[in-house]
Formats: C-alpha cells, structure tokens, sequence
C-alpha cells in the first residue's frame, strides 16, 4: 500500500515503527510503502545475529525516490545488506480476476559473510554487492535534488491544467468551435501531454494568458468553457484547487517555453530501448506528463538519448507497473555527465543530428511507431548505435564496460563523487 492508499492508522502505523534511536519518526516516515514497515521490525529483530529474512514485496521500495527514505535508515541503523535478489517479475494472481502485482523478493540480513546472488528471470549471478536499486553496484542512496548536480540546462515541468476538460480540445472540437466563432483562433495553441507526444496526435487548449475582456466577450462558447472550469475547481476536495477557481482563464499552473525545447514523456513503455525524445516549437503548450527542457542544444540531446543515460534510467527511475516513470528530481538532476574534449562533444553533436535526420526519413511514422523494438528502422537503429559509442567514448567507457550494470556501478561511483563536491 503506497501513501495514497494508506488510511490514517496506517499512517500513523509508518509513524510508530519507522523512528531512529531516540523514537522519533524518519523525515519521509510517512510517505513510503506499507510493506517498508516489515523491513524495519525485521532488521530490528536481526541486528546482531546471524538470522537472515525474506520478503516478497511490490517493486517500488527498489524505485526512485522511495529506495533512500525506506532503506538508507535500515543500513545506518541496522547494518544491513541485500542477501539475495529476485529483480521485478510480474506475479499474477490465482483469484478469478486475473489480477497481477509486480514484485521483487529481497533476501538481507546483518550477518557479513554470505555470498550475494542477484537474479533476473532464469539468470542467476553471485555478485559483490547488491545496493538498494537491485543493481551490482555499490550501495548509495540517490536523493530528490531541485537542480542539476552537472552544469547542464534546467529541466522543468509542464503545465498542469487541472480544468475538467474545458480548456482541452481534440481537433474535431477544436474546429467545431473556430466553425461556431472564429474570431477565438488566436486563443487556441496546439497541446500535447505525454501519449500526444509520443502518438505525435496533438490537441488544443484554449491559451488565454494575457488575454483581453473585451475580446473574450465576443466568444460566448469560450466564455462557457470558462465558466465550467470555475464550477470544476469549486467542486474540488483540494483547497489549493478551490483557490484557482477565481482564474479560471488559466491552467493551475501556467508553464511554456518562449524557445524551442527538447520534449520528454514522464511514463514510457519499458520495452522499448530508448526513451522517445524529441525537439518540440515554442507554441506548443506542454501538458504535466510531459518534460521540457529550454535552451538544450544537440550535445544534450545525444547524450540524454544515449544507452548511458538510459541504463541510469533504468536503474533508479521509478515504474508505474513495469512502465518508465522518470523524474527530472530523481533521474535527471542527479545524472552524472561527462566531460568530453571538444572533438568528443562535436561528435556527440554529428551523431545526435544522425538520430534526428534518421527519424526524418520517415515523417509518416510517430515516435510509437519509430521505437518499437518491433518496426524501429534500421537507419534509426544504426544512429543510436554510433551515437551511443560517442557517449560511451566520452564518458571511457568503450572498449572497458561490458553489460549496463557495469555502466550504471560506474554512473554511481560518479554520482558520489558529484554529491561530495556539492
């Protein structure tokens, strides 16, 4: 059970077992798994001994931003380590509904001399270490940082609208409108959240910032979509949402970029090899399951589509099922960048452009459709290979690391030292 599902003695639950020495509740106490609890009165139970436990859980105590606020007290105060592993796998269910969870099953202990096996479907290897994320890297606890640990461009959310479908528009209602008055179209901007993005099948929304009275009263069919988003936002539970009623012109939050902007999904399929990213015009509105990134230039571009950054996606995103769920706090603010001479930037630079001219070639096809590990082209597949070696040899890893487990150890060597010069 995840925080939002949590009643309140549950909370309070979390609250009374997870406390450090003098009692007192870890910060994030509240807000982390229910199955955590177990992990805590077990390694209360195991310090100083040589029993060892075994829990199967859901997957995403070992994901993103909960991995350090459930397991970094369980190491400072318990010492423990990860036994065992069995990476995510899908457990379906004997009920009649078929329902299915996805779940890791963590063996630990605080007894140092066990070997280590981490396992992934049929595979099985004796490892050194296993760290918290389930990877055969060294053990750090990625925190949630606001900005960039690498001097890199910012990136940020988009916008959330939080309208009840009154400010959004498919294209057949958009063009019923601009039928029923035209004189709105400067009002209208092209929209995407992230499937739009991917599916390359764009909406609208009314855009209505600095937008005059006295035209939008020429409008009455805007003006009655206006008028359902303040209805909309005084209905809500949330106080924050009630108070946005009284600008119901605009999103909850109004984001755009003034610039074109590298564009990426929040929630991608984890089977495909690459996350889709892409540069989008300034005048489309980013939705919130949408990322931006201003003022990135190819060199950014290729190194955040490289398998690099990828396996460190990978590795310390967080899922919704087994779906990529990134996070610009999590996953991109603390990756490690490298620091390339200037040959190996401007061949980053050659073999980004090399990715965006292989896309080019078929302008038909959405990003669905062109990472599909099924009918991705060819001459896609040979851009993210060369731009994938630009990136390996910027960072020394070609010709070193083998498999993406030796990338991401590598990737959390370097975060540590980030986080120390910071």
């Amino acid at each position: 059970m995840g925080y939002s599902l949590q009643s309140k003695s549950q909370k309070e639950d979390m609250l009374n077992v997870y406390v450090d020495e003098k009692g007192k509740p870890y910060k994030k106490a509240g807000k982390i798994d229910y199955v955590a609890a177990w992990y805590f009165k077990a390694s209360q139970y195991m310090q100083g001994t040589t029993i060892r436990c075994a829990l199967v859980s859901t997957n995403s105590i070992t994901q993103g931003e909960q991995v350090s606020d459930v397991w970094q007290p369980l190491y400072e105060r318990f010492g423990i380590h990860i036994d065992f592993a069995h990476r995510t796998f899908r457990w379906d269910s004997e009920s009649t509904d078929k329902a299915h969870v996805h779940v890791v099953i963590i063996g630990f202990s605080t007894d140092n001399n066990s070997k280590r096996w981490l396992y992934n479907g049929a595979d099985k290897q004796q490892v050194q270490n296993i760290n918290p994320y389930l990877v055969a890297a060294p053990t750090v606890f990625i925190a949630s940082h606001s900005k960039p640990l690498c001097n890199v461009p910012v990136m940020l959310n988009g916008g959330k609208p939080a309208e009840g479908g009154n400010l959004i528009l498919t294209i057949e209602e958009k063009n019923e409108l601009l039928k029923a008055e035209p004189q709105g179209e400067g009002f209208l901007r092209p929209f995407m959240m992230g499937k739009d993005f991917i599916d390359r099948k764009p909406r609208y929304c009314l855009w209505l910032v600095g937008a005059k009275p006295a035209e939008l009263k020429k409008c009455p069919h805007i003006l009655k979509r206006i008028e359902a988003v303040r209805d909309f936002r005084l209905a809500s539970k949330k106080e924050a949402t009630r108070k946005k009623a009284d600008t119901p012109t605009l999103f909850d939050e109004v984001r755009e970029c003034s610039t074109r902007f590298i564009a990426l999904p929040k929630v991608s399929s984890e089977q495909r090899r690459y996350i889709p990213m892409d540069y989008l015009d300034a005048d489309i509105i980013p939705g919130d399951k949408l990322f931006m990134i201003p003022n990135a230039g190819l060199y950014n571009f290729g190194i955040l589509m490289s398998n690099v950054h990828m396996a460190w996606m990978r590795a310390v995103c967080g899922r919704l099922e087994m779906r990529y769920s990134y996070s610009n706090t999590i996953v991109y603010n603390n990756f490690p960048w490298p620091n390339p001479t200037d040959k190996q930037r401007a061949a980053i630079e050659q073999t980004a452009q090399g990715i965006l001219d292989a896309r080019a070639l078929y302008p038909d096809s959405s990003l669905a459709d062109l990472y599909d590990p099924v009918t991705m082209p060819p001459e896609l597949l040979k851009a993210h290979r060369a731009n994938d070696k630009a990136v390996m040899q910027a960072y020394g890893f070609w010709g070193k690391l083998n498999s993406e487990s030796e990338c991401v150890a590598a990737l959390m060597k370097m975060y540590e030292e980030l986080v120390r010069k910071n």
